[in-house]
């Protein structure tokens, strides 16, 4: 099941994923979906086993670059095709469970090679959202049609701001 058409509708920011820089950051979106191709994915579901991780539903990763990582199956396309390279496989620079995320800081020092995923419970996550120039080059190469890319959606980032401005 894709993301869906009208997010963030129906979500709340449960939280920021920083940026090193100490300026940017984007919105963890919630709650997550137990209808996603992830939880679906054999690939997926065995990965999450080995680690001996449960596999929960765990929603949007960003804002105008959203990434539901309930749908993300850790192909990689996305990371291939932005010719910017606004996603990294979030594992690749910490290495943690991904539904503790949220108030991380990230340098973005992660693998941007779509080969290097550590296993498919790493999602690609928009870390440089702010660096995106709207080819939506990411959207049209994502298998289960995880990515959704609007600049209108800036208006949802600072919405989202007033309401957690201290969320970590």
């Amino acid at each position: 099941m894709p993301i869906a058409e009208n997010f963030p509708e129906g979500l709340k920011p449960i939280g920021k994923i920083n940026y090193s820089d100490g300026e940017n950051f984007h919105f963890m979106w919630g709650p997550g979906r137990d209808d996603g191709n992830a939880l679906q994915n054999d690939d997926v579901k065995a990965a999450y086993s080995a680690r001996g991780e449960e596999q929960v539903p765990l929603g949007v990763s960003g804002t105008m670059i959203a990434v539901d990582w309930d749908c993300c199956v850790a192909d990689g396309a996305c990371i291939e095709a932005c010719p910017v390279q606004v996603f990294q496989w979030y594992r690749t620079e910490k290495d943690i469970p991904a539904i503790d995320v949220v108030g991380k800081t990230f340098q973005g020092n992660g693998s941007s090679d779509k080969n290097e995923r550590k296993d498919f419970t790493d999602k690609a996550d928009p870390i440089r959202e702010h660096d995106c120039i709207w080819c939506m080059a990411c959207v049209s190469v994502c298998p289960p049609q995880a990515i959704k890319v609007d600049q209108a959606n800036q208006e949802s980032h600072k919405k989202a701001l007033e309401i957690l401005p201290t969320v970590s």
